[in-house]
């Protein structure tokens, strides 16, 4: 095999990095996949993005930047929910197959659907395989988060015991890939995402909340939440904690859309609990933006809530910080990393209103810690970039290429 990787295919089968995120099931996996593969074609890894074909007029390679591509795969109809996806799974691999570039030297699967892919592929072409699943399903369960396909346990499984190497956006997630599904430590990889500083960089707050003029936001404090709406993301939270806060001046401001099957019933509840509560004049929503725009809505905010029930890593988390926002987030999963309790943020043991208006009030309230959580959170962000991830893969790609393919414990 060759000492070096000629060009990388990266499969997500379910979401396109071209798709606006915070709607559907576009959200954080996009803007992964999207600034990883732009830093790996920057750092000499073209790479090819092989994902589903999801509307007509689609071209079948896009050629988004040098060394960054986009192929759109048929697989199944064109409007298919993201439940329904593990039936085009062969499909899709098969196009991905006919699809492969010659000088395809390693796969890196994203999400579970592209890692059932991604393993039959690696064993049709004989290629390694890297897997990242940004969310797993018995960390959803244990979560007490319901839903998945019954094949996604199973999925995973396999995939972590044939991948050449697994990656975990955390130490948390390293963590839980080895006592949840058994991965060999030697083979779990921690690379934390980064986050674009030339967009996302402290700057005037008076500037941006002029940027919001559009949402007809009064004056006083505002709290932001950034994420799809749907009942892992717990923007019920939110809402919840805004009707405990001790400043009644403060507002809400909600950026994102429904996503999934429960993302319409997830937005009715909210929206009925905003009315019990008599919310309706300080929550205030957002369509999904463009994902550099984000900055403005951090940038104006007060505070960035982040309530997920489970979290890999915490993207918004991460680019709320490198605006000098403090961010109060749930104690779990790769949050606990980015948010240094009590230096650059809050974090909170389970899903208690209270406990979140506390550490909201106290960044409110007083102004001294909130300069010091702030000008904290900016520096602890700039440790963060895409092109130390890039290089770290970089690395990781290129050793696996170099030695033996794991032996699959499962046959295919």
């Amino acid at each position: 095999m060759t000492a070096f990787v000629r060009r990388l295919a990266v499969l997500s089968l379910h979401t396109s990095p071209l798709t606006q995120p915070g709607s559907g099931d576009s959200g954080g996996m996009n803007v992964y996949i999207r600034e990883l593969v732009a830093s790996l074609a920057q750092a000499g890894v073209p790479s090819d993005v092989y994902t589903r074909r999801w509307a007509d007029d689609l071209p079948e390679v896009v050629e988004v930047e040098p060394g960054f591509r986009v192929v759109h795969v048929p697989a199944g109809p064109l409007h298919l929910p993201k439940e329904a996806l593990g039936r085009v799974v062969d499909q899709f691999t098969q196009g991905v197959k006919a699809r492969l570039a010659d000088d395809v030297d390693a796969l890196h699967a994203n999400y579970w659907l592209s890692g059932l892919a991604g393993h039959q592929l690696k064993h049709d072409l004989d290629l390694p395989l890297v897997s990242t699943f940004h969310t797993l399903a018995r960390v959803k369960a244990d979560a007490g988060c319901a839903g998945d396909p019954a094949e996604r346990d199973r999925a995973e499984a396999e995939v972590v015991g044939c991948s050449d190497a697994i990656l975990a956006n955390s130490a948390a997630e390293a963590l839980q890939l080895e006592q949840l599904y058994g991965a060999d430590p030697a083979r779990v990889e921690v690379v934390p995402p980064g986050v674009d500083h030339a967009f996302f960089s402290p700057g005037p707050r008076a500037g941006a909340r002029a940027a919001l003029r559009h949402l007809n936001l009064s004056d006083g404090p505002i709290m932001v939440f950034v994420g799809r709406i749907q009942p892992l993301k717990g923007l019920d939270m939110a809402v919840r904690t805004l009707a405990l806060l001790e400043d009644r001046r403060t507002q809400l401001v909600v950026v994102g859309g429904p996503s999934g099957p429960d993302g319409d019933c997830e937005l009715d509840r909210v929206m009925q609990l905003i009315v019990e509560l008599g919310l309706r004049d300080r929550v205030h929503f957002a369509h999904p933006q463009p994902h550099h725009l984000l900055s403005s809505y951090y940038r104006a905010a007060d505070v960035v809530v982040v309530p997920s029930r489970t979290e890999s890593f915490g993207l918004v988390a991460l680019e709320a910080a490198a605006c000098g926002t403090p961010v109060v987030a749930a104690a779990v999963g790769g949050l606990r990393t980015l948010v240094e309790h009590d230096r650059t943020g809050f974090l909170v043991d389970g899903c208690y209103p209270a406990a979140y208006a506390a550490q909201v009030d106290a960044i409110l309230g007083h102004p001294e810690l909130a300069a010091s959580l702030s000008a904290a959170a900016a520096t602890r962000a700039r440790d963060y970039t895409w092109s130390t991830a890039a290089a770290r893969l970089r690395r990781i790609y290129t050793d696996i290429t170099a030695r033996e393919p794991v032996d699959c414990p499962v046959g295919t």
